[in-house]
């Protein structure tokens, strides 16, 4: 049975551990600390990584973590469960995206023990975390403004993500190629297979995209044998391609269908019209398949992102 040992301390067969691994000092000196909640059964078995806040204003992520902490739902029956509720303290702190230094953390996998704080952080994960796991969950949400329907996304050309995505049962799964220097980039490369789970806006809680996220790290803790979760479990769509439909001019946005519906090619999906009542367009869907995304805001610029809209394979 290997070690796990975590910032110099050993979590043994049968235990469960916080761990607190300091980052750095505010500049009043106050510490800034990562907690890493360990959960490990007596029996060998996979090794499984819960992390959310990379981006410290997604909060959907961080609740879903903290309620599996609260109710006791992490000690597996067999392997362990590693679980990281808030990756980046100091983003979560100001409600940003981004390190004090404007970094975005998910953009400076592996990261070193110098350079910027972002670097760091990154560091502190790969090296303190990655070794030990075998696969993971990274939970994030849509961006500012942006509603994500509950997605998981990851590269499926590797059976083995096709597997785990399929496992962890969210209505979509999508293909999403890796992105330089991101925490899913640099841990496949050491051989780890992360899941992105996406759902919901930053800044706002969505009870249904928590509960996703939820009922699919008890799914996916089923599939690999670590526990017995009674849960329902959807009938997902693999999604191959997907693009955003973007404002051709600016004006007010009208959206008229509902994140998670399903479109057909030239379906009138949204409308874009100026405020007063001269013109009006209808912006029609390019594709057969689901919207996956949707921009909350109604005042838009030419350029920006109305829809992100997903079809299935040809």
């Amino acid at each position: 049975m290997k070690n796990i040992i975590i910032n110099g301390i050993e979590i043994k067969p049968g235990q469960q551990q916080k761990i607190d691994i300091s980052i750095a000092r505010l500049p009043s000196h106050t510490l800034i600390d990562l907690p890493v909640f360990v959960y490990r059964a007596k029996k060998p078995g996979p090794t499984l990584l819960l992390s959310a806040g990379i981006h410290g204003d997604e909060i959907n992520g961080i609740e879903v973590v903290r309620r599996m902490i609260l109710n006791k739902q992490l000690m597996p029956d067999i392997g362990c469960v590693i679980a990281i509720p808030l990756v980046n303290v100091y983003g979560f702190i100001h409600c940003s995206r981004s390190l004090p230094d404007g970094k975005d953390l998910n953009r400076c996998f592996p990261g070193g023990p110098r350079g910027s704080l972002a670097r760091r952080i990154a560091h502190i994960v790969m090296k303190e975390i990655i070794p030990h796991i075998d696969y993971g969950v990274d939970f994030h949400t849509g961006g500012s403004r942006i509603t994500n329907f509950p997605q998981v996304r990851a590269v499926l050309k590797e059976p083995i993500n096709r597997e785990l995505a399929r496992a962890f049962g969210t209505k979509f799964i999508l293909n999403s190629n890796f992105i330089d220097k991101s925490f899913r980039k640099e841990a496949f490369k050491a051989g780890k297979n992360i899941l992105v789970f996406e759902g919901g806006e930053s800044l706002r809680l969505d009870e249904y995209a928590i509960q996703e996220g939820i009922d699919g790290v008890c799914r996916l803790m089923n599939h690999l044998k670590m526990k017995n979760f009674l849960t329902a479990h959807h009938e997902s769509m693999f999604l191959e391609n997907s693009a955003w439909v973007r404002a051709r001019i600016s004006g007010i946005f009208n959206s008229l269908v509902s994140c998670g519906s399903s479109v057909t090619k030239g379906q009138p999906i949204a409308s874009l019209a100026d405020p007063y009542g001269k013109s009006r367009i209808n912006i029609k869907s390019s594709v057969t398949g689901y919207v996956i995304g949707v921009n909350n805001m109604p005042v838009v610029n030419a350029g920006d992102a109305l829809m992100h809209l997903a079809n299935l394979p040809q």
